[in-house]
């Protein structure tokens, strides 16, 4: 016998078996949960203004500013979806939405950090699928 070991684990038939039914299990259960997860980014919600500033005008920069500001759009009734911010964010306008007040909604959105309202919602709509 030489000094090196030459012999390696090699798994059962039965362990191999196993070790398939367990991925093909994985794989399974993953889908639908990714496809939840994509659903629920498109119903999230993102309040303009956030609640921490109600009552507050979005500049056409996306900044907030105070009401009657010349140039201001009037913050929205209730909150965008993830879907309309997604199609504000792309440069058109969701049902309901004032076209003219539409760019300044869309960079008020960009200008979202985290702890602010809508962030994550914000923030599931830029990863990629």
């Amino acid at each position: 016998m030489s000094g090196t070991d030459d012999s390696k684990f090699v798994p059962s038939r039965r362990t191999v078996l196993a070790l398939g039914a367990a991925a093909a299990s994985t794989v399974v259960t993953i889908r639908p949960a990714l496809a939840q997860t994509a659903g629920s980014v498109l119903n999230c919600e993102i309040p303009v203004p956030g609640p921490q500033a109600a009552g507050s005008y979005v500049a056409p920069d996306g900044s907030l500013v105070a009401p009657g500001t010349p140039g201001a759009a009037p913050p929205l009734l209730r909150p965008l979806t993830g879907e309309q911010a997604k199609l504000l964010l792309r440069g058109s306008t969701p049902p309901g939405v004032n076209p003219q007040s539409a760019q300044a909604y869309a960079n008020y959105i960009r200008r979202l950090q985290a702890g602010m309202s809508g962030f994550t919602c914000y923030a599931s709509l830029q990863m990629p699928r």
